[in-house]
Parts: structure tokens; C-alpha cells; sequence
């Protein structure tokens, strides 16, 4: 049997490296996933990949992409090109957009790095970080309470751009219990075919064991 023809560089708890997981689990697309941890992409090797040194890059034949939300962008449209996942129609592509914006704004700094720092430490401001997420998930609950995804009627990129480090809000210390309408849109998503879900962390003491994400 033949190697993958695409290759993952990833971490198995990055968030950005699991929405590509998924969504290559989703399109059925078979593929290599190698760990590339902060050794590995300080390397001159990896640093030909992407020179940024950052995680997930995508290898697809002699293609290289670096970035998640254009790694989502790029297999959408190599291998589900009519698809609803990313829509064509102006108005529900600019929906989408919106929401990767979020993803690689709000959704990194508050969630993102409230559980970075409760995992694994570093620099950061964790009650900034806690703050912008309150925010946000104050806004993403009143925006799911009308609506069973995040851009459509149904499922598009912009949910699985966003699903990660919101359903591992709990391991940053963030209760995800106030937000029943987060809550149902992530369970959602956990019942598409083929979801994989992302491996947890230890849960903060502050949060029961009841918040531990599904899947």
C-alpha cells in the first residue's frame, strides 16, 4: 500500500493542528501525521517548511501550506470543491471569513492561551486572556441560541475553526456550564461521521470533572 500522499506537522493538543485533523477525517482523506514539537520546529529542516516555525504546515505532494484556517481553505477547495464546507455566495463566504478572523483572534487569545498557560506556562496575561474569553463566548452563546452553526444552516469551516479550543475551554480554568447553546453546537459538531476528537489535558482544579470535553 501506497504512502499518504499528504503529510500533517503537528502536535496532538495543538488546536490549530486538530481543526485540520478533522477536517482531513471528514473528507475521508488519508494522511501521515508527524509531531513536531518546539524542538523539532526550531529546526533548520522544519524552518524550510515554514520559517515562522509554527504548527500545523500542511505537505500535499510538492505543496506546502502553513496556517490552519488556510490549510481548511486550501483542502476545501483541492478536494470538496462543491461542497458547502466553504461557500461560494459572497455574503455566506464573508460569514465564514468572519469567523476564521475570530478564530485567529479572540478565540486564540482569550481560550487559547487561558489553557496554554494553565498547561504548560510561559509568558501571557491569564486574566486578559480570561476576560476576552468571557466575551467572546458571551457573544457565540446569544449567536447560537438563533442558530445551529456558526456561519450556516449547516456545518462549514467556520465550526471547525472554532470548535477545538472553545470545546478545551475547560482546561484554561473556563467554565463552559453558563453557555447551553455553545454547549449543544458542540455536540454537534461531535456527532458529524468521522469525528476524532482532540486528546485532553488535566483539568485546572478550579474545574470539575464534568467539564471535561465530549467526544
Amino acid at each position: 500500500m501506497s504512502e499518504p500522499q499528504i503529510t500533517l506537522h503537528g502536535t496532538e493538543l495543538s488546536g490549530h493542528a486538530h481543526r485540520v485533523v478533522l477536517f482531513l477525517r471528514l473528507l475521508e482523506l488519508p494522511f501521515r501525521f508527524v509531531a513536531a514539537p518546539a524542538e523539532v520546529r526550531g529546526s533548520a529542516e522544519f524552518r524550510r517548511l515554514n520559517p515562522l516555525g509554527q504548527i500545523p504546515v500542511l505537505q500535499d505532494g510538492p505543496v506546502v501550506i502553513a496556517d490552519s484556517n488556510a490549510i481548511l481553505v486550501y483542502l476545501a477547495g483541492r478536494y470538496a470543491p462543491r461542497s458547502s464546507w466553504l461557500p461560494d455566495e459572497p455574503l455566506a463566504a464573508s460569514r465564514v471569513q468572519r469567523w476564521f478572523s475570530i478564530a485567529a483572534g479572540e478565540l486564540t487569545y482569550g481560550p487559547g492561551l487561558a489553557r496554554r498557560l494553565a498547561q504548560w506556562g510561559g509568558a501571557g496575561d491569564r486574566p486578559r486572556a480570561m476576560e476576552i474569553a468571557a466575551r467572546l463566548f458571551g457573544f457565540m452563546e446569544g449567536h447560537l441560541a438563533d442558530s445551529h452553526y456558526l456561519a450556516a444552516p449547516h456545518p462549514t469551516l467556520a465550526d471547525l475553526a472554532c470548535y477545538s479550543y472553545t470545546a478545551h475551554a475547560p482546561e484554561g480554568g473556563l467554565s463552559l456550564q453558563p453557555y447551553p447553546a455553545i454547549r449543544g453546537w458542540l455536540s454537534r459538531i461531535e456527532a458529524l461521521p468521522r469525528f476524532q476528537p482532540m486528546p485532553p489535558c488535566p483539568l485546572p482544579p478550579e474545574v470539575s470533572q464534568h467539564e471535561l470535553p465530549r467526544g
